[in-house]
């Protein structure tokens, strides 16, 4: 196999969830088919990758300093959203009527793997929450072991600034059946039940 096919193999794999099986298959693909939508590829990731940086305010991807949702006059900034990673944030964004703000972790907090509150940028966020604009701080990382500490860590951070911390619900889904919920969602559910309003 030539040098350069292999290197383009190898460059596949960067990619999360393509193995030396899948990667094989795109560089062939390209090749063989599509030097055309390569080449497209290849420049558009080339751009991407020089001028897409992050967001001074929020740390989501943006061409810009200031991303269109932290500089829309039409948002709420009294209410903040923290997320996990720019697709939870697209998630929230396509599935809710939130018109609050958005910080944007770009991971959880992680000891073994050596990501802590700096790598997270829980300095910015508590400078942001310390401007005394945000009113409450909506949690919205996953609910995993980290996502939970997460949680934890920015309920505390939320307070120590007098600013209402609140986390997303969990539990059964919407057309759910209670006896397919898994036993730690349901636990979780049941647990967390709120008071039926009229």
């Amino acid at each position: 196999m030539s040098q350069l096919l292999e290197q383009l193999i190898d460059a596949f794999r960067v990619l999360p969830g393509v193995g030396q099986k899948s990667a094989q298959r795109m560089a062939y693909h390209v090749l063989e088919r599509e030097r055309g939508g390569g080449q497209r590829l290849a420049d558009t990731l080339a751009s991407a990758i020089e001028r897409i940086g992050h967001c001074e305010r929020c740390r989501d991807f943006s061409e810009t300093p200031v991303c269109p949702v932290c500089a829309s006059a039409s948002r709420d900034a009294h209410q903040l959203c923290a997320v996990e990673s720019p697709a939870d944030r697209l998630a929230i964004e396509q599935a809710t009527g939130y018109r609050g703000l958005y910080f944007v972790l770009q991971g959880r907090l992680s000891p073994l793997d050596g990501i802590g509150p700096r790598e997270l940028g829980l300095d910015r966020l508590a400078a942001r929450l310390a401007e005394g604009e945000v009113q409450e701080l909506i949690i919205a990382t996953n609910p995993t072991v980290e996502g939970e500490a997460t949680a934890h860590y920015l309920a505390q951070l939320a307070r120590q600034h007098r600013v209402r911390p609140s986390r997303l619900a969990h539990g059964v889904p919407l057309g759910g059946e209670l006896e397919y919920v898994d036993r730690g969602t349901l636990s979780h559910a049941f647990g967390s039940r709120t008071e039926v309003q009229s």
